[in-house]
């Protein structure tokens, strides 16, 4: 695999983000790219049509916006465009029904319906909501979850992001105990044409991205792009510098084949490399591969091969822990209709992880090395019990676990849509997240020793939700629910033997809450969108030996919480768009304050004429410095950025 050497250099650091955004062939002007068109369509959607949108994310199948029995939110490319966005995680904070805070300059804490745990070195403990890119999940079997600071896609290759909140298990299988985010990135076909961006400012130091997309003949399109981004450190609260600056660059390619109107080919592949922190620094290099067959048999059936390979090394002279990873992964699905009333889906998976972790002094994980195989099979039936008004969709997902073995995740949803206006919905499932080698085989010696005998953390949900268009500029959709969940990471007592402490599964909690989202078109140039969610948590002990406080390593979340965009397009191509947010204080039941709360809100003024557009961006412009999560203080920054479509 190509890798670039990331050694900081004042040409790559500076001049590269001006470069990609002048050297643009001179022949390239007289295209108008696909990608540009794609962007119009989506800025001239009404919100009848937003409903209307197709998402896979509840039962990987296509299906309308408005009828799903799940708490969906759909973030397009023109939201995150004019959220003045740079990174994947920034462009998370848009999503109502996530929780996200920022704990240092690459580190991010995201999660939906509570659980972001702990912060421990560069990474969050939050571990129960899965992920994927464009299919390929970005799990790390290391602690459960995800390293946000190395996910820097292309934002501007970016279709939409579906959000689920509530369990996914039956279909995408372990760990998407609370939710899933789907990021689905446009077709090499839709991205056409040359793209190129450079940006320079305070706490985002500069940013550089370019693409090109071609093709070869009418039924072969690819595109290849490269990008660059350098972050500033956080100051901690006594003013000196948390020593957390990153960099990275990445590459990659999409093709896509289309051999006929019922067959596609998918290949595309990325590599990245980058350095975290200042003094010896953590360097960081992954590269991935993904190979994807879709055919389509007829309006109702279709096949989906999928298979790829992805690489993730972390080596941290300074910190905790090494890790080299490697993820081998192969999937299947086959959809198709049983007499006109019901719809299977089935398929299932085979995915094997070998970890290898770099051990320490202060840290080791016994044995360094694991082969991690999961087998998975899910089968789901949606069956209309009422044409068009009232459908039942029940399934479950078998899956084989390395650690715990054999478990059912099964669910049944219910969605009554009462008209083109209403729908009303109802859920009871059961997910389980699959323990790490964090739960298993973590020793921090002398406090810590390898419990080699983790269990299956498991959530009963139930959920009812009610999504109404009032009128043709309101959208509305509201969802409550309740969780109860069993077997959660704990750290217990040894009172045998020293040392005193391990890692075992002793927590019990409850959660309960309702999330509000809408989408206002206040006129036609002139839109609002966000929500508010309420979160509340109950934790107990499974027996004395639990040490107090232990439920600070699963949950550090807030009990209220509005994001609120505004996207307003001025005259003479001038666009100027809002992004608020509040998120109520963190604090544990002794009433300790983790992190104060906080309202801010991003400001972006861009102008564009005909293909270049040049935007001011300012970000958490309400106070010099706030704290998110752990002890960062996150600054007020402004950057300036052009962008070119041809």
């Amino acid at each position: 695999m190509l890798l670039i050497n990331m050694a900081p250099s004042l040409f790559v650091r500076r001049a590269l983000p001006i470069l990609i955004s002048i050297l643009m062939p001179g022949w390239i002007f007289s295209q108008v790219s696909d990608s540009l068109l794609s962007i119009q369509k989506l800025k001239n959607l009404s919100l009848d049509e937003l409903m209307n949108i197709e998402v896979i994310s509840v039962s990987r199948q296509s299906e309308k916006l408005a009828e799903v029995a799940s708490a969906i939110q759909v973030i397009t490319n023109e939201d995150i465009q004019r959220s003045g966005a740079t990174r994947l995680p920034e462009a998370l904070q848009l999503v109502p029904n996530l929780q996200v805070a920022q704990a240092g300059s690459a580190s991010w804490a995201i999660t939906a319906r509570g659980f972001n745990g702990a912060p421990i070195s560069s990474l969050t403990l939050a571990n129960k909501l899965l992920v994927n890119v464009d299919g390929r999940s970005i799990y790390n079997p290391l602690f459960g979850g995800v390293q946000w600071g190395v996910q820097n896609v292309l934002l501007e290759d970016i279709n939409r992001i579906e959000v689920v909140s509530g369990p996914g298990g039956t279909l995408w299988g372990a760990n998407a105990v609370n939710g899933i985010i789907n990021i689905i990135s446009k077709s090499s076909k839709e991205t056409q044409g040359l793209y190129v961006s450079g940006a320079a400012g305070s706490f985002l130091q500069d940013f550089g991205g370019l693409r090109y997309g071609g093709h070869v003949d009418s039924n072969i399109f690819y595109r290849v792009y490269l990008q660059r981004y350098d972050q500033n450190s956080t100051d901690l609260a006594n003013g000196l510098s948390n020593k957390d600056a990153w960099n990275m660059t990445q590459g990659g390619f999409r093709s896509d084949y289309y051999q006929s109107k019922r067959n596609t080919l998918t290949l595309e592949g990325d590599f990245s490399e980058g350095y975290y922190g200042t003094a010896d620094p953590t360097k960081i290099n992954s590269q991935d591969i993904l190979a994807r067959f879709a055919q389509v048999y007829s309006e109702k059936s279709n096949l989906s091969i999928q298979v790829y390979f992805d690489h993730d090394y972390r080596n941290s002279p300074s910190q905790l822990f090494n890790q080299d990873l490697k993820t081998f992964d192969l999937d299947f699905q086959h959809s198709f209709s049983l007499g006109n009333k019901q719809s299977i889906v089935w398929g299932g998976g085979y995915r094997l992880m070998n970890d290898y972790e770099g051990n320490s002094a202060y840290l080791s994980f016994i044995p360094a090395s694991r082969e991690i195989p999961i087998y998975s099979a899910f089968v789901q039936d949606g069956i209309e019990l009422l044409p068009k008004l009232l459908k039942l969709t029940v399934g479950t997902k078998l899956l084989d676990d390395f650690y715990t073995g054999f478990d059912l995740q099964p669910s049944a949803r219910l969605a009554w849509t009462k008209d083109e206006h209403q729908t009303i919905w109802a859920a009871v499932s059961q997910a389980v997240r699959t323990p790490s080698r964090w739960d298993e085989d973590a020793l921090i010696p002398g406090i810590v020793v390898p419990t080699q005998s983790a269990k299956l953390e498991k959530v009963i949900a139930y959920e009812l939700g009610y999504r109404l268009t009032p009128t043709p500029k309101l959208l509305v959709s509201f969802a409550t629910f309740y969780n109860h969940y069993d077997n959660l990471f704990s750290l217990d007592y040894n009172l045998n033997t020293n040392p005193k402490t391990y890692f075992a599964n002793d927590l019990l909690a409850e959660t309960w809450g309702f999330e509000f989202s809408g989408n206002y078109q206040v006129m036609e140039k002139w839109r609002l969108r966000g929500g508010y969610t309420y979160l509340s948590e109950n934790f107990w002990y499974a027996n004395a030996n639990v040490v107090p406080g232990t439920e600070l390593l699963e949950s550090n979340d807030p009990k209220n919480q509005i994001t609120l965009q505004s996207i307003l397009d001025l005259p003479r191509n001038f666009q100027f768009d809002v992004v608020g947010r509040y998120v109520d204080v963190l604090e544990t039941k002794a009433v300790t304050i983790l992190a104060p709360a906080y309202a801010t809100f991003d400001v972006r003024l861009a102008h564009q004429f005909k293909q270049v557009e040049v935007a001011l961006v300012g970000k958490n412009l309400a106070q010099s410095t706030h704290t998110e999560f752990g002890a960062a203080e996150i600054p007020r920054s402004i950057f300036a950025k052009i962008t070119c479509r041809f």
